[in-house]
């Protein structure tokens, strides 16, 4: 999508702007076996003292992050599994391919209108406990009175941001407690709190010209799974060609939102230029 492309905006009137992520990745490492990101600084010989480099080696998906069409595929009635396009596991894993690699999105990058369904301060202006790890499930009528009270009208083209409360939950835990998580995502015994999965929810995506969605959650939807037939990844990765973010940092972003009265803005995002890439952080702004 190109800025000739885009809509009139009425966004960009109080001249603030938020970065609603994470820097690289959380140094937790957080679970699937998805390690810390590491930074050395790097001399350059004969500039010692004079000039530096660093270097980095992060796994995106360690902390916020676009899920691209890489990331998730969807079984077939074959049995076979394929990812967004027919793209093929060895088309993913062949050096020479980059079918549906995330490099495609930075050569426009990503601009749209945004809009927070702020789930956190809703429940808890209601007495409602939120846990972000618990695998409570947010459901699209939550998702539609938090709009009616917030007086946000959808519109085609929109991003869906969903504050579902991870942030808040992990940063309140020990370390051991995030180490136990660790352990139990590989136990797959883990559990994370997000939107209803449901023909209801899919068809509003649908319907509504939903163009990303993104939430402060590890997965957007919930999990473990409610309902596999209507698995969000599989219908928007996988089949539309949506993309999923996933662990953005939302908390500053809900704040300024509920000080302004106002819980729709732009937002810009310029993915790695990496044509194979899987993922990447999000390099986001919402633009008020």
């Amino acid at each position: 999508m190109t800025f000739a492309d885009l809509p009139a905006f009425d966004e960009l009137k109080d001249k603030k702007c938020f970065w609603p992520s994470e820097p690289g990745s959380r140094e937790e490492g957080l679970g699937f076996s998805r390690n810390a990101a590491r930074h050395e600084i790097k001399t350059i010989p004969n500039y010692e003292g004079i000039a530096w480099d660093d270097e980095w080696h992060f796994n995106p998906q360690a902390g916020s992050q676009w899920d691209g069409f890489r990331h998730f595929s969807t079984l077939m009635p074959d049995g076979k599994r394929v990812f967004h396009g027919g793209t093929t596991s060895e088309e993913i894993l062949d050096p020479k391919s980059d079918r549906i690699g995330i490099g495609h999105w930075a050569q426009q990058g990503i601009a749209a209108r945004g809009f927070l369904i702020d789930f956190v301060s809703w429940a808890e202006e209601r007495g409602i406990a939120v846990d972000g790890l618990s695998g409570q499930m947010i459901s699209l009528d939550d998702v539609y009175e938090i709009a009616k009270e917030c007086n946000i009208t959808l519109k085609a083209g929109d991003m869906f941001f969903l504050r579902c409360g991870f942030t808040k939950t992990w940063e309140s835990m020990s370390m051991a407690q995030k180490l136990q998580y660790r352990q139990n995502t590989a136990d797959k015994k883990h559990a994370h709190s997000g939107l209803e999965q449901s023909e209801r929810v899919v068809r509003f995506l649908w319907d509504n010209h939903i163009v990303a969605v993104a939430g402060d959650g590890v997965s957007f939807e919930v999990r473990p799974n409610h309902d596999f037939e209507w698995d969000l990844h599989n219908f928007l990765l996988a089949g539309w060609g949506v993309p999923i973010g996933e662990m953005f940092n939302l908390e500053d972003l809900a704040a300024l939102c509920k000080r302004l009265g106002r819980w729709t803005f732009f937002v810009t995002s310029s993915p790695l230029n990496h044509p194979r890439g899987v993922a990447s952080p999000p390099n986001c702004m919402a633009l008020f």
